[in-house]
């Protein structure tokens, strides 16, 4: 399986594309001149931010604190170019204890992911025989914090949620599915 290894990136960001409502996000890592981008869905990004603010809160004490990623914070736009490696099918995070710092795995496909005897991936071949390609990334854990902070403010800056149903409103109003397909 061919791996992206950035083990610290210089760079590691959450982004978005296009506006609300056709928003494509973005996870982009970066060191030196190499430059990786790789697409995925808004709830991934969410539960992304939810799942590096449980693992810290967990794990990394004072080392992640809200003072400690607001100075690290990164409000930089995407670097471009933005072409997307792969589109994430799964995710996987851990925070690897003797070094101190959350590893990322993005995989580029929905399949499961086993692991052999040594600990290495073994993957089912992707779409046409092709191996999926994996992005992992190490990041310290007040970087982590500050990714997961944006990582939420991405998504909060969305389309407002309905009042009724929580789906998102467009601008025209949406078909609400508490009103009985009924515009709102």
């Amino acid at each position: 399986m061919p791996v992206i290894d950035f083990d610290p990136p210089d760079r590691f960001v959450a982004g978005t594309v296009g506006p609300p409502g056709q928003r494509t996000f973005f996870l982009q890592a970066s060191s030196g001149r190499r430059l990786v981008s790789v697409s995925l869905e808004k709830q991934q990004v969410s539960l992304l931010a939810d799942r590096i603010n449980d693992l810290l809160d967990d794990f990394a004490g004072g080392s992640a604190t809200e003072a400690v990623a607001a100075e690290v914070e990164d409000n930089a736009p995407l670097d471009t170019p933005i072409e997307d490696e792969f589109r994430v099918g799964s995710m996987s995070l851990a925070w690897d204890a003797g070094r101190e710092v959350v590893i990322l795995e993005c995989h580029d496909n929905d399949e499961p992911v086993e692991v052999d005897e040594e600990g290495d991936i073994v993957a089912p071949p992707g779409p046409e025989g092709e191996e999926p390609t994996m992005l992992r990334v190490a990041i310290a854990p007040a970087a982590a914090r500050a990714f997961a902070r944006r990582c939420a403010s991405l998504v909060a800056a969305g389309r407002p949620p309905c009042p009724f149903c929580g789906g998102p409103l467009d601008l025209t109003g949406h078909i609400c599915p508490r009103a009985n397909g009924y515009k709102r």
